[in-house]
This record gives structure tokens, C-alpha cells and sequence, in this order.
């Protein structure tokens, strides 16, 4: 049941005197925390525990009576009993602080008699957990609950502050991490605070619960979602939180406990995955997935999308299938929610699309009726495929067809929500399905206020699926306006929400950049914070105002530095912009964009270490950043690590395979360290990219390659990669047919018409052929002396390649054809040479085209000689 969890036994009243019998008080102050400590973080009874909660509240249970508020979800009343009102005294110390006081009371109510330990732990404990469960329903699921700081806090210690908005401050600011604030309109912060309190700063002081741990990290990943940026303490408290609770092997090798195990290892991946820890993440979902023993596939069905659609057709739909129904079988998971309790999912009411995909045979796919962490797992699992796969339409199609098996089971709030916002996002960027994304946003914000749903429902699974705060989901609504063009109705949603970025970028979007800056003046003088002065800096681009947002924060906002820094950045003041970016990374070091930049900034000083440096921590925190990894692979190149770079731009490319200008620094790095046939490859892949791409020099180095036999980076020779070559060059000159370098490359590739073969000889000729037509037909050549030295030698040699091919011709026709040809082009340029080259006074050719035009003469004359000899033969 409820109270003895893993356990047999008979029930425990912890403010009586029940006992368990043959066991020492220490070893039932254990069992029975470690039962409370089950019970709550399944957030549900069973039958029997309910019953015997009722039987021992009514029997005078203190503590149990706490717990049945607890499990009903009276957070309020919970936090109101006189029993906890008792941790907190009327007397406080002067010039105390809120979370001072908070801190000093909880640890001197639990430094009590040890024969009273259990008692008041288990007090504190149930407080720390009401006050987070309470600021989630605040914040998060809803409805609504009106709380006032004079509710925990005694008169003395509110009476300090002058007004109500100067204690919110005071609350607010206790709960800024690394110089990054929390959202201003957060709802009961002081319930936040208190609950960080308990289970961050006094922990160590609960000893008798193994579980205490797991609450910490959801503590902190609650206030982590609040926060500006990713907190570097946070993320080491959620390590730490996420390594003791692994220690505890009962809660992952007992049956029982299994569904509670599987809720840890989602947890513990989402908490992972925002702060770029992909790698550890995945392992954790992994793990959930194959204790749930869940296997997931997308597959093709026939069905039908449109309303006219005649012919059914391959629809891409996700298949999941369970090995056994083990969870299922168990009372240890949550109990489905009534359709009408759960927000609605809103039809698509467009003339074309379906609602749904129309299965061709309904019959050939059944779903699996799944449990509440079945559903975590395959959310877990679509989460995890969208963080680690590009943008693309067909990421959006695998995510839909997630979304609509999701949507297909409707039992859990969590759930329900987590998958409904998800669409949304999908949505938007579809034009019959962004009315739907839009009315489905706005009735999830709504919902929020529905009191007729119990919070208890809402909470079920809630941990285990990173459910959006309200003011996210009205922020998303106010971006759906804003990219629709409604801006000024998304401008007064952003206000509403004191988003004043986000009203400041409205502003400078239907151009009204004076009232951007009127509005963050008059609530500077309402109270002056330095993220509006940092808004004011960038509305105004002016350093003072970050300098002031500086020294307001006393020197610990790490957003002054960081705006500071991109204004230095954009004027290109590198020198600067990196003392600023070094100063914000050492306050918050999971600052994304900002290692990036500095990256840039001093790949603009030359500093190309540093740049390495940062880049690599880039790559570290998001590993599918692409520029990242192509900017990383420059600084390489420029330290002369070339094997280096040849890696990370086989990163970047995996990262974003469509990018021409990756796989352009990737041929030249390969071409570089001897890859010939990658730098093959990658040449194609630009043909893909670029349709008429040309690169004379890389295709000049693999035919020289080729040609010499020179050794790979393997130590092969190049001549096995004549053939790819060849391939290549035939791909290359039927999109460019007028460069005549590539066409003599290619001849050359041939053998250069010098071979004991005749096919080849004959290739070499025709592209030879190609190249001096070429020549000849770009405009103004014969007047280049450079120039005409050049089409003179190509002409030399076609003549050299036509004797040679002539002489391998059976029909003598057709050598007399080749020999002619050549001769009539040898002609036409000795003529030419004799026009324009040919000093008037001394009637000789200019010195640098005397030795081509003395060798064109005779191989006229040889040209000559030859053809009458095969007419002769004729």
C-alpha cells in the first residue's frame, strides 16, 4: 500500500505510539520514511493506503494527516497546518534576510532531541515537497492558487520591507543564479524559495530520506526553467542529485519499484539534455525505454491526408511495440485522467486536409493500449529525436507522426499538453494548419484557469515530460501573432507578460524605435533592473547603459558583459569584445551563443587558439552545430593541424549536409592531406549542391595526383583513383562545356593523347579539340600576346596528338581528316600571328611569339607532308 511501499508490515502513526514489532526505532524511522518517501514520489495511494490514511488522520496522525493533504493535492492547507506554521517563529534576527531567516529557522527546527528526529524530519520534508508541488501548480499546471507571503512569514519579517512589490523584489533577487535573473512575473516565489531552501541548502540535515535527492533535481530544474540562461551550479547540483540517487539499488532492482525507476531515467534525461549534455541523456532515455521494454518504429500504411485524395497511399506512421504488459500489471502506476478533465485537442478544420490520416485498413494497425510511463517514454523519445536531428521536412513528418500516436491515447494532462505544444510548433510554419496551431495555443493558456481539474490530475507524470510554463505557452501564442504580421497583438501579449525584449523587438518591427526606448525608460523608473538597462543598451547602442547594468548588478550580470560584448563585436573592436565575453563566461560558462562569438572574435585578433578553444567548448555544449565546427576546422587549418580540421568538418558536414560552403572547405582540406577520394566525393556532392560548380585548382592537383601517381594520406598511389576521376570529369564537363583548362585536364588525364592506347589517345584528342575551340571563341584573345602564346601552344599540341592518332588509323580518310584539321588550325593562328604580331619597320614577329610561330610553320609543313602521303596511299 501507500505507506509501506516495497514493504510488509503493519501501518506506522509516526506522532503516536505504534511500532513495528522486533525492530530497533532507528530501523523503523528507516522503513517508514522510506515508505513515505515511495508513496509521495508517486504522488498517488493505492485503495488500501487511503483507507488507512483516513483511519490514522482520524485517529489523531498528525504527520499522516499532512500526507492525505499532500496526496489530495491541498498544497495550501498543507502549508498552513499548525504543525508547519511551528517550524517558523515569530522571532527574527535584525537586518535578517528572507532566505536567511528561512535557512536558519528550518536548520534549528531540525537540531531537536533524537528521540523527536523522525517526526520533524518527515515535517520538513512534507513542506519542502507541498511548497515546490504548490509553485508548479502556480507557474506550470494550474489552477490558480492566491498565497501571500504573511502566510509563512511571520509579521516582523514582512513589516521590514516597506511595501509588498520591495518583499517580491527581495524574493526574486534571492533566486538570481550567475548574474541571470528570473522571470519577473513568476508567480509565489516565495514557495520556490522555500522549497530550494529545504532541499538544496538543508539537505544533509535530512538524513533519514535515501530519495531526497531526486526532489532536490527537480527542484532545481524547475527554477532552472525560470531563469534567463543555463546555470552552471544548477547543472552541478543535478549531477550530484542524479549520482546519489543511482546509488540506491533497491529503487532499480526491485519489481515493484520499476515504474518509479523508469520516471527517474526520463527526469534525469531531460534534465541532461537542456543543459547540451546530449550524449548522457540519450543513455538515460535509452534506459527508460528498455526497462519500459518499448521498440519504436516509423513504417508506411496505406491511408489517405486529403479529403479528394482518390488513391490511398503511403503514410509515414510510428509503430510501438511491448514486449510484455509488466507496468500495466502493477498498481504502482497513475490512473488515466477522464477525457473531459484533459485540454482539448482541437480539430483541423481545413477544406483540404484531414484531421487525421484515413487508414485504408483500420484493422492492420492497433495501437497498443500503453500506461502513463509507457507515454513518458515514447514523448522522451520524440523529444530526443527532435534535439538531435537538423531541421528538415522530414524531421517535421517523423515529429507529427509521434505527435499523432501521442494524441491517439489522450489520458494524462502532462502529456497531453507536452505533445499539444509540440504540434503547435510544428504547425506553424504550415498554412492549413496554422489556424488550428493559433486556437490550440490560446486554449492551452486559457485551460491554465480552468478550476473544474483537479491538480492532483495535472501533476501525474508531471516531471517525466518537461511540461512548458504558462507564460511559455502565452509566449508562444504572442509569437504565433507575431510571425502571422499581427505584431501590435503580439506586442500587448509580450507586455502583459513584462517580456520586454520581446516588446522591444515588436517595436523595432513596425518601426516605431522611439517608443522601444520610451517604454524601457518608464519602467526604469518604476525600478531600475540591468536587464532593462541591457535592453536600453541594445535598443540605443550604447556601452554606458551595460556599464550601468554592470555595476547595478554589483559586477555579477553576466548579460551586461555579454550584450557589452556583441556591441564591440559589431564594430568589429575584437580586443574589447573579448575582455567582455571572458568576463560573462566566467559568471555563467553555459553561455552557447556567446562561446561561439568569442570564437569569432578571436579568429578576428588572429588569436587562432583561442578560437580553437572556444569553439571546441561550442561543440561541446551543442554537438550539431554546424558553423561551429566548420569555424573550429579554420582555426585548425590556420595552427597547421590539418588532420584536425579534415575532422571537424566531417562533423559539421554531418551536421548540415546541404551546406556548399562546409563541403568547399572540405574538399580543400582533404586535397591538402592527401584524402584523393574523399576530395572525389566531396567534389560531387557540390555538383549536387552547385549545379554548374567548377574549381580548376583542386581538379588541376588530383589529375597532377593521378597523373604522377603521387601516395595518399594511406600511402596508396592516386593512379587506382583514375577511374573516379575519370567519372567525375565526364559529370563536370557535360554541365561546363566552355572552360577549355578543364577540358585540357581532362585530356591530359587521358594520357594526353601520348599513349600506347588508341581510345585513350582518341579522348585526348577530341577534349583537345574542345579546349582550343574554347579558346578561339573568347572574345579579344588574339590581342593578348599571353594570350595567343597560349592558345599557340594548345594548337602545337592537338597537332602533336592528331600525328599520333593518325598514325594508328586504319581507314586513311580518316587520319587524312585529323592531319587536316589540325593543319587548318595551325594556319588560321600562324596567319593571325603574322597580322597582328609582325613589326612594320623590321617586318619580323615580336620576340615572345617567335619560337610558336617558327614551330607552327613547321608542323604546317609536316602536317602537309603527311597527308600527301596518305593520299598517296589512297
Amino acid at each position: 500500500d501507500a505507506l509501506t511501499g516495497c514493504h510488509g508490515g503493519c501501518l506506522v502513526r509516526l506522532g503516536g505510539s505504534t511500532w513495528r514489532a522486533g525492530l530497533s526505532d532507528r530501523q523503523q524511522d528507516a522503513d517508514t520514511m522510506e515508505a513515505v518517501e515511495l508513496s509521495v514520489l508517486r504522488g498517488f495511494r493505492s485503495q488500501a493506503g487511503a483507507g488507512r490514511w483516513e483511519q490514522e488522520a482520524a485517529g489523531g496522525g498528525e504527520s499522516n494527516f499532512l500526507l492525505q493533504q499532500l496526496s489530495e493535492g491541498n498544497f495550501k492547507d498543507l502549508l498552513l497546518n499548525p504543525r508547519i506554521r511551528q517550524v517558523f517563529p515569530a522571532q527574527i534576527a535584525v537586518g535578517e534576510a528572507v532566505d536567511h531567516y528561512l535557512e536558519n529557522q528550518i536548520l534549528a527546527y531540525l537540531d531537536s532531541p533524537p528521540e523527536d528526529q523522525a517526526e520533524r524530519q518527515l515535517v520538513v520534508f512534507l513542506l519542502a515537497v507541498g511548497s515546490l508541488q504548490l509553485f508548479v501548480q502556480s507557474n506550470w499546471t494550474g489552477p490558480p492558487v492566491p498565497i501571500d507571503p504573511h502566510d509563512i512569514l511571520p509579521a516582523a519579517m514582512v513589516g521590514t520591507f516597506a511595501e509588498p512589490q520591495s518583499l517580491r523584489a527581495a524574493l526574486l533577487n534571492s533566486l538570481v543564479l550567475d548574474g541571470e535573473s528570473i522571470y519577473s512575473l513568476v508567480a509565489n516565489p516565495i514557495l520556490l524559495m522555500l522549497a530550494r531552501t529545504i532541499l538544496v541548502n538543508c539537505r544533509s540535515k535530512l538524513n533519514l530520506f535515501q530519495m531526497l535527492p531526486w526532489w532536490t533535481m527537480r527542484c532545481v530544474n524547475i527554477q532552472q526553467q525560470l531563469l534567463a540562461e543555463r546555470s552552471s551550479p544548477l547543472l552541478s547540483i543535478t549531477k550530484a542529485c542524479i549520482d546519489e540517487v543511482l546509488t540506491n539499488e533497491a529503487l532499480f532492482s526491485s519489481g515493484e519499484c520499476r515504474n518509479l525507476a523508469i520516471q527517474f531515467h526520463l527526469e534525469c534525461g531531460y534534465a541532461l539534455l537542456y543543459y547540451y549534455e546530449y550524449k548522457k541523456a540519450k543513455e538515460n532515455f535509452t534506459k527508460a525505454q528498455e526497462m519500459a521494454k518499448l521498440s519504436t518504429t516509423m513504417t508506411g500504411v496505406l491511408g489517405k491526408r486529403t479529403r479528394f485524395q482518390e488513391n490511398y497511399l503511403a503514410q509515414l506512421i510510428l509503430d510501438v511495440q511491448r514486449e510484455e504488459d509488466a507496468l500495466r500489471q502493477m498498481e504502482f502506476t497513475p490512473a488515466p485522467t477522464p477525457l473531459e478533465n484533459l485540454p482539448k485537442n482541437l480539430e483541423l478544420s481545413d477544406d483540404t486536409l484531414l484531421n487525421s490520416i484515413k487508414l485504408a485498413d483500420p484493422e492492420e494497425y492497433n495501437t497498443s493500449d500503453l500506461c502513463a510511463e509507457e507515454l513518458a517514454v515514447i514523448l522522451a523519445i520524440c523529444t530526443d529525436f527532435q534535439k538531435n536531428n537538423p531541421v528538415h521536412k522530414l524531421t517535421e513528418e517523423e515529429l507529427l507522426a509521434f505527435t499523432s500516436y501521442l494524441l491517439s491515447q489522450p489520458k494524462f494532462w502532462a502529456i497531453q499538453v507536452t505533445t499539444l505544444m509540440l504540434r503547435t510548433k510544428l504547425e506553424k510554419g504550415s498554412s492549413r494548419r496554422i489556424e488550428r496551431a493559433m486556437m490550440q495555443t490560446q486554449a492551452l493558456a486559457d485551460h491554465f484557469e480552468d478550476k473544474s481539474v483537479s491538480v492532483v490530475e495535472r501533476l501525474k507524470i508531471f516531471y517525466c515530460c518537461q511540461v512548458p510554463p504558462h507564460c511559455a505557452v502565452q509566449r508562444q501564442l504572442a509569437n504565433l501573432l507575431f510571425e502571422l504580421g499581427c505584431t501590435s497583438s503580439a506586442q500587448q501579449i509580450f507586455e502583459q507578460l513584462e517580456m520586454w525584449e520581446d516588446v522591444v523587438i515588436c517595436y523595432e518591427r513596425i518601426g516605431k524605435h522611439g517608443k522601444a526606448e520610451e517604454i524601457l525608460r518608464r519602467e526604469l523608473e518604476k525600478k531600475e533592473t540591468p536587464t532593462l538597462y541591457c535592453l536600453l543598451g541594445d535598443v540605443l547602442n550604447e556601452h554606458q547603459y551595460y556599464d550601468q547594468a554592470w555595476e547595478l548588478s554589483n559586477y555579477r550580470s553576466a548579460r551586461a558583459q555579454r550584450s557589452k560584448g556583441l556591441l564591440h563585436l559589431r564594430n568589429h573592436e575584437f580586443k574589447q569584445c573579448v575582455e567582455c565575453f571572458e568576463r560573462s563566461l566566467q559568471i555563467n560558462c553555459l553561455q552557447l551563443g556567446i562561446w561561439f562569438s568569442l570564437g569569432c572574435a578571436y579568429l578576428g585578433l588572429e588569436n587562432f587558439e583561442g578560437a580553437a578553444k572556444a569553439f571546441q567548448k561550442c561543440v561541446m555544449l551543442e554537438p550539431d552545430n554546424a558553423e561551429a565546427w566548420n569555424n573550429l576546422s579554420t582555426a585548425y587549418i590556420r595552427l597547421k593541424e590539418k588532420r584536425k580540421a579534415l575532422r571537424s568538418l566531417q562533423e559539421a558536414i554531418k551536421c548540415n549536409y546541404e551546406h556548399w560552403q562546409i563541403w568547399e572547405n572540405y574538399i580543400l582540406t582533404c586535397i591538402d592531406v592527401g584524402e584523393f577520394n574523399d576530395a572525389i566525393k566531396a567534389y560531387h556532392r557540390l555538383m549536387d549542391l552547385k549545379d554548374k560548380y567548377r574549381d580548376v585548382q583542386v581538379l588541376k592537383i588530383l589529375v597532377r595526383a593521378v597523373d604522377e601517381g603521387i601516395a595518399d594520406c594511406k600511402g596508396d598511389p592516386a593512379k587506382l583513383l583514375t577511374g573516379k576521376l575519370r567519372e567525375l570529369f565526364g559529370r563536370v564537363t557535360s554541365k561546363v562545356t566552355n572552360d577549355a583548362e578543364i577540358w585540357k585536364l581532362y585530356a591530359k588525364l587521358c594520357g594526353g593523347g601520348q599513349t600506347e592506347n588508341a581510345e585513350d589517345n582518341e579522348k585526348a584528342l577530341q577534349y583537345l579539340v574542345k579546349a582550343h575551340r574554347c579558346e578561339t571563341q573568347s572574345s579579344r584573345w588574339e590581342k593578348d600576346a599571353a594570350s595567343f602564346k597560349e592558345v599557340a601552344k594548345g594548337a602545337i599540341e592537338l597537332a602533336h596528338v592528331s600525328i599520333k592518332c593518325s598514325k594508328g588509323k586504319i581507314n586513311p580518310q580518316e587520319a587524312l581528316q585529323m592531319l587536316s584539321s589540325a593543319r587548318l588550325s595551325l594556319r588560321s593562328l600562324s596567319s593571325k600571328a603574322q597580322q597582328v604580331y609582325t613589326d612594320v619597320i623590321t617586318g619580323e614577329i615580336q620576340s615572345e611569339l617567335a619560337d610558336e610561330k617558327t614551330t607552327m610553320d613547321n608542323l604546317i609543313l609536316e602536317l602537309q607532308d603527311l597527308s600527301n602521303q596518305l593520299r598517296n596511299q589512297s
